[in-house]
């Protein structure tokens, strides 16, 4: 199971025009890299736009049996993220937003029930508002994106935060030595899930095994944050309009920029680095690729 997959197979979610067809040859590539079920996942776009996208990944859902089988849900990642450049990784800034209750509402309209995960930053949602309201909706909140002090973060746990999206990325590549949001959501680890990436680019893998280590596997979970290049050959693709370069080595990158910008990966070859990069064993793995986020996916399709 991927929590967090924005394309695959060559095919971008994020796009005004995404076609059934489309939908349903990145599903038929998702599944025979054997995956059981993604939530598709919207990135902050031209509002409107992240609109549109859900309702379509919602109506092509309906349309097609293997789609249905495959997308369990969505992941709605931005708009209300941390605007700050590092942190807002390749989230258009222009797009960034500040919550707004009726703003939030509008993006769980178009998802008709389907939104598993909300992303947002914790530090900008004022008395923990939308975290609250995403909480009695029975819809899982994740912290990403985003540079909360301790304070913020427990205040926001205390509200329903829940999860924390891909920790080590979607922050700056230099950060102070001690004070920074990933110690201080490792500090917070009996009260977070935290997800990571296991491509060895976005965390090195010496980091990688000690970040599961002190969080424990229980509390761990891998996702992909794929684009299109997941799947695929490298090359150029987009995501949401953004124009991605893809290399040999799989870094995806937008041209001429130094930040990440979601990753090339499949989860078969994240259960290979876990065994091979970081000694885990075959059960570690599967508690981490399958278990633990099958947990997350168990809510009514």
């Amino acid at each position: 199971f991927d929590i967090q997959v924005n394309g695959y197979g060559g095919v971008d979610y994020n796009q005004n025009d995404l076609t059934l067809e489309d939908l349903r040859l990145s599903c038929s590539k998702l599944k025979d890299d054997e995956i059981e079920g993604i939530l598709a996942t919207i990135i902050t776009a031209d509002f409107q736009d992240m609109i549109l996208r859900i309702r379509k990944i919602v109506d092509l859902r309906k349309q097609d049996e293997l789609v249905h089988k495959i997308i369990k849900g969505i992941h709605i990642e931005g708009p209300f993220l941390n605007n700050a450049d590092g942190y807002r990784g390749a989230h258009p800034k222009a797009h960034i937003l500040r919550p707004e209750i009726d703003k939030l509402k509008e993006l769980l309209y178009a998802a008709d029930g389907l939104c598993r995960i909300f992303t947002l930053a914790p530090e900008i949602d004022t008395n923990n508002l939308l975290t609250r309201y995403l909480y009695s909706c029975g819809i899982i909140i994740s912290a990403g994106h985003c540079n909360p002090n301790l304070e913020e973060l427990k205040s926001a746990i205390d509200a329903g935060l829940s999860m924390f999206t891909h920790l080590g990325n979607g922050c700056p590549q230099s950060l102070p030595r001690h004070d920074n949001i990933i110690q201080r959501v490792l500090s917070l680890k009996d009260d977070l899930k935290i997800c990571f990436i296991a491509d060895g680019i976005h965390i090195p893998f010496y980091a990688l095994k000690n970040y599961i280590e002190i969080a424990g596997i229980e509390n761990c979970i891998i996702t992909t944050d794929a684009m299109a290049a997941a799947g695929a050959k490298a090359g150029r693709y987009t995501i949401s309009n953004i124009e991605l370069e893809v290399g040999e080595d799989r870094i995806v990158r937008e041209p001429g920029k130094p930040n990440f910008a979601g990753s090339a990966i499949d989860m078969p070859s994240s259960a290979f680095n876990l065994k091979t990069e970081i000694g885990l064993t075959s059960e570690e793995v599967v508690q981490l690729t399958s278990f633990n986020p099958s947990l997350i996916l168990k809510t009514k399709t």
